[in-house]
């Protein structure tokens, strides 16, 4: 008891507070900014944790993180570019809804799904972080492959298109996946002798390629001016998380779940989480022909699993001094930076400063709410600027969070590259969404296939040899199968219906 007590005199502090508040403003602003994503703002405020006690520094972090991942809502759903990779997976559908002039239904609902995910991973760290680590510790290379293919299956539940254009969209990003050196070779794969080319295609710049400057190309193209956004009472937004949260409770909970678990495996992140939830969602529903057009489930199923995957990600990373993500990865940093090495004997000897930042969480999640709420406010203005005004600004939001992500003018170069290619694939029908998956797990998919084939001596059957990766290779393998069966099926259909004519 004494050591609760501790950890509540360590975390009711007026410089813990205030360094809560300054952190989530930032995060706010951060990920609203095209390209300026969560672990962006975490790594542009690990020197203000040098003058920081160790409680205040962590949840300098905390808030952040939390107010970035919800605040890449904003964009999406005011000018369809995502602040944050998390926030792509349902960005179609915020921006339906603004076009359709229900804004305060889509941020809203993305308001409330986000903290009901944050309180979640929040609890759950809390509660059971060694039992959760330990079962993402025990992962091989052959689980890591098996959860890299469930990933990349997401991409055609997440198409709007065919299944033929889904898979060519797919097959796009996996292919800019493997530019750069072989994992395991070192080889140089498609860089032309360009030196910038050997580290690959930086996902991020590509993202926004794909995403804003396709958008702004499209906009400019039609000669048409953006939908305004328009006003609502902040008593709209309470109306909508009161009534139309608790109809989505289970959407929530479960996206919650999701996104804690996928959180607490090594390499995953928020926006894996939010693509595996919003595509779970989808399968389970009994409005598909709603997801990608204003769906309320895949809204809030995938706003709560990226928010409760920042939490998922803290369990590896305190416990087995693991990073789940790029941001964990900055924690442990912060963590060896205030002599707290992580790992289970932080627990042993300074049991009072985890609990401190468990707490931090949830005061965070308080905040964003608060914060969140007046942050949709003022977000409404931001499509009353005339657009010949708005798209520059906006490309230069974009060229900045390009050129920050390695200090190049290559990822400019990417992120113009990869516009112009979305805007090709968006005028032909095909979706973007499957190529920008392809991207974030083709190095993923690669490296655990070739390590797992290396390990077996080529014998595929050993990919089943452990009981998770038989479990994850049968759930990946019963699901490509009944997509191939559902394909064929209303192929048949198509030629019957075609037939009867």
């Amino acid at each position: 008891m004494d050591v609760y007590v501790q950890a509540m005199e360590m975390v009711f502090r007026l410089d813990v507070f205030l360094t809560l508040l300054a952190g989530g403003a930032f995060g706010l602003f951060m990920g609203a900014m095209p390209g300026l994503t969560s672990t962006m703002a975490m790594a542009l405020l690990v020197p203000v944790t040098f003058f920081l006690p160790p409680v205040p520094a962590l949840a300098l972090m905390v808030a952040a993180s939390s107010m970035a991942i919800f605040s890449g809502d904003l964009p999406g759903a005011l000018m369809r570019i995502p602040g944050t990779p998390a926030s792509a997976a349902y960005c179609e559908d915020t921006y339906y809804l603004t076009k359709t002039g229900r804004a305060s239904i889509g941020l809203g609902l993305g308001l409330g799904a986000s903290v009901v995910g944050g309180m979640a991973g929040a609890l759950i760290l809390s509660l059971s972080a060694p039992l959760l680590a330990k079962v993402a510790l025990n992962f091989s290379s052959y689980e890591y492959f098996w959860l890299a293919c469930l990933g990349l299956t997401c991409a055609t539940l997440v198409s709007q298109s065919t299944a033929v254009k889904g898979l060519v969209s797919l097959l796009i990003g996996l292919l800019a996946a493997t530019v750069g050196l072989d994992a395991t070779t070192g080889f140089p794969r498609f860089t032309f002798g360009l030196t910038e080319m050997m580290g690959g295609i930086s996902f991020i710049p590509a993202m926004i390629g794909m995403f804003a400057v396709a958008e702004l190309i499209s906009t400019i193209l039609r000669n048409e001016k953006q939908a305004t956004v328009p006003q609502y009472e902040m008593g709209s937004l309470w109306k909508v998380i009161s009534t139309r949260m608790w109809h989505h409770k289970a959407n929530a909970v479960r996206g919650s779940l999701i996104g804690t678990l996928v959180g607490a495996l090594p390499g995953a992140g928020a926006d894996i989480a939010a693509w595996v939830s919003y595509a779970i969602a989808k399968k389970l529903s009994k409005k598909t022909e709603e997801f990608g057009k204003g769906t309320e489930e895949g809204i809030v199923a995938a706003s709560s699993s990226n928010n409760s995957s920042i939490a998922g990600g803290w369990i590896p990373t305190l416990v087995f001094g693991i990073p789940g993500d790029s941001g964990a990865a900055i924690i442990i940093g912060v963590l060896y930076l205030k002599d707290l090495a992580p790992g289970p004997t932080l627990f042993l000897y300074k049991p009072e400063v985890l609990y401190a930042v468990f707490a931090t969480f949830f005061i965070a999640n308080i905040l964003l709410f608060l914060m969140g709420t007046v942050m949709i406010k003022l977000s409404s203005h931001i499509l009353k600027v005339p657009y010949g005004v708005l798209a520059p600004c906006i490309m230069m939001f974009c060229v900045v969070g390009a050129f920050a992500m390695n200090n190049s003018y290559f990822g400019v170069a990417v992120m113009m590259a990869a516009g112009v290619l979305a805007w090709f694939m968006k005028g032909n029908g095909i979706p973007v969404a499957p190529a920008i998956l392809g991207m974030v797990l083709g190095n993923l998919l690669e490296k655990n296939f070739l390590t797992s084939m290396v390990k077996a001596n080529g014998d595929p059957l050993l990919f089943f040899s452990r009981p998770i990766s038989a479990a994850l290779g049968i759930v990946t393998i019963l699901i490509w199968c009944l997509q191939i069966y559902s394909s064929f099926k209303s192929g048949r259909r198509h030629q019957q219906n075609i037939g009867n004519l």
